[in-house]
């Protein structure tokens, strides 16, 4: 056998060992991620329960769902989401990221610090601030008997106006240490000569910020509001674990109703059909961002 072949065959068992290896994990996928995902392809056109064989409905579902409020109430929360999520975290992580940046002793610690409440279980996190904001037995009752009575009878929860924005004040308190740590890495890749140029030119921290902080992570921008936008879409956990959707529906997510009507209403067929509409959504986004990255690309 001559010595290409033999390169040739070590190069096929290479390309064979790493296949056998990711093997587990891409079947593993199909099992859970791309299986279930064709199959609620079929049933959002069904009127099924979960049990009995699934009757197909045609666009019974679509109908359904233009004239259902409960969706659209969702739904709108969702956009509010999105547009709390796209300022005030990305605002946060930024100025965060940025002072940090400036720290020449540990700034290591700082970012630890910053990053644990990321770590922490959402549930963990969930039931910290539910403690914190009970009027009874929180931080209203504990200034109370200080003389501080204005968070008496506050109930960030139970208040049909505050609900949607206390759940979305904890979940901002979990995620925008994770963009600060992101941002950070990013800015220090930026040359950091061309900063010493604009101190001499005499720009001063806002400017820097400007001029050459936000242009030198453009990339990573880009990449924080696609993930924050696809999220605001899934968003889950710190609605489900603080308030269930309450009261009466004000912080109420489409992934809270989906969950609901397949599971509680035993209607999964109608939630697929739902699901079905978010991830097209979500498609929407991700064509956009692209676009606007291939723009950003070619300048």
């Amino acid at each position: 056998m001559t010595l290409p072949d033999e390169g040739r065959l070590r190069r096929r068992r290479r390309r064979l060992v790493a296949i056998a290896f990711a093997f587990p994990a891409l079947a593993l996928n199909l099992l859970v991620i791309a299986g279930p995902a064709v199959s609620s392809l079929y049933y959002a056109w069904t009127d099924w329960n979960g049990f009995s064989a699934p009757s197909f409905t045609g666009l019974d579902n679509a109908r359904r769902l233009i004239e259902d409020a409960t969706f659209w109430n969702a739904l709108g929360h969702n956009l509010i989401w999105l547009v709390l999520f796209l300022t005030v975290p990305m605002a946060m992580g930024l100025v965060g990221a940025f002072m940090l940046s400036r720290v020449r002793r540990g700034a290591s610690l700082f970012r630890v610090i910053f990053f644990i409440p990321y770590v922490i279980a959402s549930v963990v996190n969930a039931q910290i601030w539910k403690s914190l904001l009970d009027p009874a037995t929180g931080i209203a009752a504990q200034l109370d008997r200080i003389g501080i009575t204005w968070l008496n009878d506050v109930y960030f929860f139970g208040d049909s106006n505050l609900s949607l924005y206390s759940v979305a004040f904890v979940d901002n308190w979990h995620f925008w240490g994770f963009l600060v740590v992101l941002f950070l890495a990013a800015m220090q890749s930026v040359d950091p000569s061309l900063f010493e140029a604009a101190r001499i030119d005499g720009a001063g921290p806002f400017r820097e910020f400007w001029h050459i902080t936000l242009p030198g992570i453009r990339a990573t921008l880009m990449f924080a509001l696609m993930i924050i936008s696809l999220g605001a879409l899934l968003a889950f956990d710190y609605s489900f674990a603080l308030t269930a959707g309450g009261p009466a529906g004000s912080s109420d997510l489409v992934s809270l109703l989906v969950n609901r009507t397949a599971f509680t209403a035993l209607e999964p067929g109608y939630a697929s059909f739902m699901a079905l509409v978010i991830s097209l959504l979500g498609g929407v986004l991700l064509v956009i961002f692209h676009f606007i990255r291939r723009n950003e690309d070619t300048r």
